[in-house]
């Protein structure tokens, strides 16, 4: 598209892509910018839209800046995506829940990790006499919380739990995660690794006993996904498709609890029965919804909206709509 009148421009290319060859629908990966653009087109080019939020488009974590619902801009962005869909995909039930509380009908549609790149491995029983081994892949960031991770870790090594720590992700808090680490005292327990390519993580993730996250939110998170199947079960934060499995094929706590995250940590390392069997469970759940299975929702969902008619613009109902939602 190029730099300079982004969004003028954007509608221009799709204008002439539309007249090279007709378009049966658009779809937009987040709500911003990708959804407020395709909602214009779709209106101009008489278009069904279909919006696919996949992060924080809802969301107002003033605290740590986070979330497409912080200002008056970004809301008024995110509601003029949501009411220029037909349809909203989402990928788990807490953000479908977000949606509906904001007045909009969302499906849920998840993203699936795909086996070919992560081979099912049947859940193995931890080995005795050494350490456990507990992995953290995500991004060192706020929306992450590290920090409630490492005071929940923290919590096990005063108790006498021997473990070991792998963080894979790129550091984006200039080595505040790090410090921490010191502070706390797990320095000589935890490896951080930086990113990782595929091959790299999936050899540390099939060492590892536990996958452990603190997010403050999370849409799926893919991670759980690649653990589940590689055998290992997943134990974090009531957000995303964790507090969707929790409690069968998950464990999950309240946001920013870290006395509860190392309670079910110490838990499942005392338990390897009811670790083996969250392990066994999610890798069912995790191949029933695969990437492909992700893609043959979709295109059944491209085939119903490309056969009807547009839409007319949906509005929020004045009841569903919070005191403090989107204007």
């Amino acid at each position: 598209i190029g730099r300079g009148r982004t969004a003028a421009r954007t509608l221009l290319a799709l204008a002439r892509e539309h007249r090279r060859a007709p378009f049966h629908l658009l779809h937009a990966l987040w709500a911003v910018p990708a959804g407020t653009l395709a909602a214009a087109a779709g209106r101009i080019l008489r278009r069904p839209v279909l919006l696919q939020i996949t992060g924080g488009e809802l969301l107002d974590l003033r605290d740590i800046r986070y979330g497409g619902c912080r200002t008056i801009r970004g809301r008024t962005l995110v509601r003029l995506a949501l009411q220029g869909a037909d349809t909203i995909v989402v990928p788990s039930e807490p953000v479908r829940a977000a949606a509906a509380r904001l007045g909009f009908e969302a499906r849920r549609l998840p993203l699936g990790a795909d086996p070919r790149h992560w081979p099912p491995r049947p859940p193995r029983p931890r080995e005795s006499g050494r350490p456990a081994r507990l992995i953290h892949v995500a991004s060192l960031n706020r929306v992450k919380d590290q920090p409630t991770l490492l005071r929940a870790l923290a919590r096990l090594a005063a108790a006498g739990t021997e473990f070991t720590l792998d963080v894979a992700g790129t550091d984006t808090l200039g080595g505040a995660v790090q410090r921490l680490t010191t502070e706390l005292g797990l320095a000589d327990r935890t490896t951080f690794h930086g990113f990782l390519p595929q091959d790299r993580l999936r050899t540390l993730m099939e060492r590892a006993d536990l996958l452990v996250l603190a997010s403050r939110h999370e849409g799926d998170p893919i991670v759980l996904l690649e653990a589940a199947l590689t055998g290992v079960p997943t134990v974090g934060t009531a957000v995303g498709r964790i507090a969707e499995w929790a409690p069968d094929a998950a464990s999950a706590v309240p946001v920013g609890d870290d006395a509860a995250l190392a309670r079910e940590v110490a838990t499942l390392l005392a338990d390897d029965e009811r670790r083996l069997a969250l392990a066994h469970a999610a890798q069912a759940r995790a191949l029933a919804e695969d990437a492909d299975w992700s893609a043959a929702r979709m295109l059944e969902l491209y085939d119903e909206l490309a056969a009807r008619p547009r839409r007319r613009t949906r509005r929020p109902q004045a009841s569903a709509r919070p005191r403090h939602g989107l204007p």
